[in-house]
């Protein structure tokens, strides 16, 4: 017995000695045998140690290997298929050496100024193609020349129909977001696209999820691949704070609104079920005097891509967005995101949540359910290990309060502004009529009248009511539905599929806007339950490999 101990002891040190180390010698990108081309223009984007799914992806990819990676957005899956991709292209021939298929139109643009960025110095032609945007100009693009050519299924496979995308080069196929395309129709597309490209080529599939029938394209159009998984506790940030808030539909709104105001957001993304539910709520938004946009999948590429750019540059405080319109985007900064609606699928909360909280900076996070959606919250917590607080709806008059703080911070900022004083004298002549007339601080009130919205007197807004999620709890998650049996529709690149969802990533910049005063930490119930413990994970066609096993 004594011996059987210390054989375990020695077993748990060394398991723990190989953990300590791991952690603390990340895998530097110098040392993955990338050519100079590529460190010079990865060290130029300030990125020096490799992301866990990169560690492992790079050196297989290099090697010439199949690869299936099973990892959020956010954790870095680009680079990771890219620059064993980019490694790999002849410039001096021109030929589309390499495909990617991406499910929105977003992410095969950011995806191919991502690929354009780390590929510059080597002389890399990269092409986006997608739906909603003119046909002929994407042709004509291809026609000048590409080595890798980045599309959403719909459109590559028009180019291709067209004689326009040439597919007899093509060494590299990659599927990004492959679980999205499943969801959105994309299935037989994808089906028609590989099986146009040549059986020597490498294949190497992203997907979030893995369903069954994401599976099968594994065992059916890859070469014994291998397989990679992040596991559970590295997709979800621990620098997220996670709230709900318990509230009756018709009450949301001005429950977030007023949320809103107590908690000052630098940048915050609101995710709505559908687009009717966005367009409400970014007029809504507006009313209240929120600078707010919303992007879905009915508005027009040039629109989607000012609203972004807009929200960005810090242009909008509030980002509106169904969960397929904002799947895959890069978006830093962000430190609050509000699920309006709770998402259709648990791993959708995931890909929402993880839009906060990066890069060593803190988020929160805050899911507005109603009553009968109370279910699906133990569902999340089991996905994400991390319980949920519930939080006390802020009250009318801490958002009031809340309100003056920030006017009054904001009077102070421009009284100490000597381009905003230099103005004063202009009014000084009327400014002592009315000094003589009234006190000071009748006139200081007054201002402040004007600067800030009286709860009593907020313009009304009235969004449409959407049924509860029905609850009918199963092994695939809400709504007893399962992810892998929607294969079969045709996709179109112009619209949205957002009956379901999946949203993802980012940081968090410290707040000066905030006010202690009203702290959350204060205000939620604490919850000692915890949440079950499930295995999700079905042995079928393959096995996924955890990061660290052997």
């Amino acid at each position: 017995m004594r011996i059987r101990h210390e054989k375990k002891s020695i077993k748990s040190a060394i398991g723990w000695l190989r953990t300590t180390f791991r952690k603390k010698n990340n895998v530097k990108f110098n040392e993955l045998n990338l050519s100079a081309d590529l460190l010079a223009e990865i060290e130029k984007a300030g990125f020096v140690e490799a992301s866990p799914i990169q560690e492992q992806t790079i050196p297989l990819a290099l090697e010439g290997k199949d690869v299936i990676g099973q990892a959020q957005t956010g954790t870095g899956k680009t680079a990771a298929f890219g620059l064993p991709t980019l490694e790999k292209i002849r410039t001096e021939e021109a030929t589309i050496q390499a495909l990617v298929i991406a499910p929105t139109r977003e992410l095969a643009v950011q995806s191919q100024e991502e690929l354009f960025r780390f590929g510059r110095s080597k002389g890399v032609k990269v092409r986006s193609v997608y739906g909603g945007s003119s046909i002929e100009k994407q042709i004509k693009a291809l026609k000048s020349g590409a080595h890798i050519v980045v599309g959403t299924p719909g459109r590559l496979l028009d180019l291709i129909k067209r004689k326009a995308l040439k597919l007899q080069d093509i060494e590299t196929l990659i599927l990004d977001e492959a679980d999205e395309m499943l969801n959105m129709g994309f299935l037989e597309d994808i089906e028609a696209i590989i099986s146009r490209v040549p059986e020597s080529r490498q294949t190497l599939l992203f997907s979030a999820t893995m369903p069954d029938a994401i599976k099968r394209i594994g065992v059916q159009f890859m070469k014994e691949p291998e397989h990679v998984k992040i596991a559970a506790k590295e997709l979800t940030t621990e620098l997220v704070d996670q709230y709900y808030i318990r509230v009756k539909e018709q009450e949301k709104f001005d429950t977030m609104t007023r949320l809103m105001d107590v908690e000052q957001p630098e940048l915050a993304i609101v995710f709505g079920r559908t687009k009717r539910r966005v367009d409400e709520l970014t007029r809504g938004l507006k009313i209240r005097g929120f600078r707010a946009e919303g992007i879905h999948g009915d508005l027009d590429q040039n629109k989607r891509l000012r609203v972004l750019r807009d929200f960005k540059n810090g242009n909008l405080d509030v980002l509106v967005a169904t969960d397929v319109a904002a799947r895959g985007l890069d978006i830093s900064g962000v430190t609050h995101v509000y699920n309006y609606d709770i998402p259709q699928d648990p791993e959708s909360y995931v890909h929402r949540i993880g839009r906060t909280g990066r890069a060593g900076k803190s988020g929160q996070s805050i899911t507005f359910v109603s009553p009968n959606e109370m279910g699906y919250l133990q569902i999340i917590e089991n996905l994400t290990k991390k319980r949920m607080k519930g939080l006390k709806p802020a009250s009318a008059e801490e958002a009031f309060q809340a309100k003056k703080h920030v006017a009054l911070k904001k009077i102070e900022r421009d009284f100490a502004d000597e381009t905003i004083r230099a103005n004063f004298e202009k009014f000084g002549k009327d400014a002592r009529k009315l000094a003589a007339e009234f006190t000071p601080e009748e006139l200081a009130m007054y201002i402040l009248s004007l600067t800030v919205q009286d709860p009593d007197s907020l313009p009304e807004v009235e969004i449409a009511r959407e049924k509860p999620l029905p609850f009918k709890p199963s092994g695939n998650g809400f709504g007893g539905k399962g992810k892998g049996g929607r294969g079969g529709r045709r996709g179109d690149d112009r619209r949205d599929r957002d009956r379901r969802g999946n949203g993802r990533r980012d940081d968090f910049k410290k707040g000066s806007r905030g006010n202690d005063r009203f702290d959350k930490e204060k205000r939620y119930r604490k919850d000692n339950k915890k949440p079950r413990t499930t295995s999700s994970e079905k042995q079928t066609g393959f096995v996924i490999r955890n990061k660290g096993d052997k």
